[in-house]
């Protein structure tokens, strides 16, 4: 049909160079009726070469974005108990799983040699005790002899050098009461070092929780002197349970403190645990080169089905709307070809200006703008203007006047079988 079109038109063209300037434009005409005639009968919804779009309706409902992360379950106050002392334990006196109260004894390490330091820092202080009690004792002597030696000083009885002697033995006995003084202190806080030392060999719970793991066992020596050993690990009450997740840094922007989530955990498939973020941080945390930020959420454990280092997986609700106007994502990013040019190919010169490309057929896609859809009305595409709000990777939130729920958007296209 094509081929025999165009030879109609180059015998119309030649037909018209042969007889004058006014046959070429009668024949201008007839190519021009007959380029119409093609091009309608090639334009939408044609059958052989025209364009078959896909479309999708327009439709009017509720919508909630989500962002989905994951992490671990973890007790919301976790403490690593560890011994400031090095030593043998003597004794260890709970284990895994067992319930603990604020200053319950955990562990006891062997006490002798702190117990032999302690009565000798008691010794210590009883010697200085004594001793400022002899100082104090001079002290008194001395300042009864300066007294009365004073009072001679004064009636011109006792020789000058004489006196000097006396106030000088005065002031070097209140110099030693000073000094005993001093050592008496220095003996309490050594003391109080030592029992300090011997009461810190008796390792206690700092909270009330669970016992989550024990790391020694009794006749194990700890050493100290380099880093801390944990001892145990011990959990506040797991009825109360969080779960931190790593979010990603595409998403951080929209998930804030109060938004609901649900997430899952593999023991029990199917069961959907409700939390509530309580915390985002600030700092980053890079893994690979992908960059996340750790979101902390509060979790009702009251069952005690979750444990501690269970990986979860959490639907984090970001925005709600009801009753709103969405259409597919794939109609945003739709846009028709653009219909090539007299000079861009296919038909040239007078042909290709008389006989444009139907819709759809090949060239660059083009759009008009970055926030139109296209609308197929009586099988025609028309563009409408559209402001996009949320999106929930599948449909998207759009304002626009002249769309309503089931009209159908165009969401692709393709050539119609031949």
């Amino acid at each position: 049909m094509a081929d025999k079109t165009r030879e109609e038109i180059a015998r119309t063209l030649a037909a018209g160079r042969a007889t004058g300037r006014g046959r070429v434009w009668l024949g201008v005409g007839l190519v021009a009726a007959v380029a119409l005639g093609g091009w309608l009968a090639l334009g939408p919804g044609s059958g052989a070469g025209g364009v078959s779009y896909t479309t999708e309706a327009a439709t009017r409902g509720d919508l909630t974005v989500t962002v989905t992360a994951t992490g671990t379950v973890q007790p919301t106050t976790e403490v690593e108990v560890s011994s400031e002392l090095s030593g043998t334990l003597a004794t260890v006196e709970v284990d895994y799983n067992d319930a603990v109260e604020v200053g319950q004894v955990l562990a006891r390490l062997d006490d002798t040699k702190f117990k032999a330091q302690v009565a000798n820092a008691e010794a210590a202080l009883a010697s200085a005790r004594a001793q400022l009690a002899q100082a104090e004792a001079t002290e008194t002597e001395t300042r009864a002899i300066y007294d009365a030696q004073k009072a001679l000083a004064d009636r011109g009885v006792v020789k000058h050098t004489d006196f000097v002697t006396y106030e000088a033995n005065y002031l070097r006995a209140q110099a030693s009461v000073e000094a005993a003084q001093a050592a008496l202190t220095l003996a309490q806080a050594n003391l109080a070092l030592e029992q300090d030392d011997l009461d810190k060999s008796v390792i206690r719970s700092p909270i009330k929780g669970v016992v989550l793991d024990r790391a020694y066992s009794a006749g194990q020596i700890v050493a100290a002197s380099l880093n801390a050993p944990t001892l145990f690990t011990l959990a506040e009450d797991l009825r109360e349970m969080e779960v931190q997740v790593d979010i990603d840094e595409a998403d951080i922007g929209v998930v804030k403190v109060g938004d609901s989530a649900r997430f899952t955990v593999d023991a029990y498939s199917g069961r959907a645990f409700p939390a509530v973020i309580k915390q985002v941080r600030y700092a980053p945390e890079e893994t690979d080169d992908v960059v996340t930020y750790k979101a902390v959420l509060t979790v009702d454990n009251a069952d005690l089905v979750l444990r501690p280092g269970m990986t979860a997986t959490a639907t984090i609700t970001v925005a709600e709307a009801q009753d709103v106007l969405m259409v597919p994502n794939a109609a945003l990013r739709y846009a028709p070809p653009q219909a090539e040019t007299a000079t861009g190919g296919g038909a040239g010169g007078l042909v290709g200006l008389v006989m444009p490309r139907p819709p759809g057929q090949s060239g660059q896609a083009t759009k008009t703008s970055d926030k139109t859809i296209w609308v197929l009305r009586a099988g025609v595409p028309t563009e409408i203007a559209v402001t996009p709000g949320a999106t929930d990777g599948k449909r998207t939130i759009v304002t626009a006047e002249g769309l309503a729920a089931g009209d159908l958007v165009i969401t692709d296209q393709r050539e119609a079988a031949q």
